[in-house]
């Protein structure tokens, strides 16, 4: 099984768990949560290598984990998730059960992800702005990700999953070439 398959099937279980009505943690704290073990984890190479290596035992791995939970205040769904990850040697999907389970939430919660490029930044309302006519357009409630591309003379670009709004210059001018039957 790939690692993105593995990533995906953690994730979805966990997101059932928290999704679930009678989860006592909300799914956006246990997102939260699984970030900043994530960033802990990402920050110490020693802890990434002691939960990798089948030397270390899980028993030993559990207790690090365990004091990490205590200290980063995480749930105990959080913390058990942790502990099947360690029980399954799976610690090492971290990086991509993260943003997969970030996904999978917010798919759950009836939000879809877009990523918007501009080629300045752009002030908090314009970004509002961006956001709701994206939400007009799609119907869906967005949790929009705004980054700055050199590569845009003017304008956006939006992508939601496999759709691209492009409003940006490069595709108006993109755009006029192929009406005007150009292909250069």
């Amino acid at each position: 099984m790939t690692l993105s398959a593995v990533a995906t099937r953690y994730a979805n279980a966990l997101a059932d768990v928290v999704t679930a009505g009678a989860s006592p943690v909300r799914p956006a704290d246990a997102v939260a949560e699984l970030q900043s073990f994530e960033e802990a984890l990402r920050g110490s190479p020693e802890l990434q290598n002691a939960l990798a290596t089948p030397a270390v035992p899980a028993s030993r791995k559990r207790a690090v984990v365990g004091q990490i939970a205590e200290i980063l205040k995480l749930s105990a769904i959080t913390r058990n998730f942790l502990f099947v990850l360690i029980d399954h040697r799976r610690m090492a999907a971290m990086p991509e059960i993260v943003p997969s389970f970030e996904v999978m939430v917010d798919e759950r919660l009836g939000f879809a992800r877009a990523n918007v490029s501009s080629a300045l930044e752009l002030t908090e309302a314009q970004r509002s702005a961006v956001s709701a006519e994206l939400e007009k357009l799609t119907g869906k409630r967005l949790r929009a990700r705004f980054a700055v591309d050199d590569g845009l003379i003017g304008g956006l670009l939006a992508r939601i999953g496999s759709t691209v709004y492009d409003g940006s210059v490069r595709g108006q001018l993109q755009s006029l070439q192929h009406r005007m039957g150009g292909e250069g």
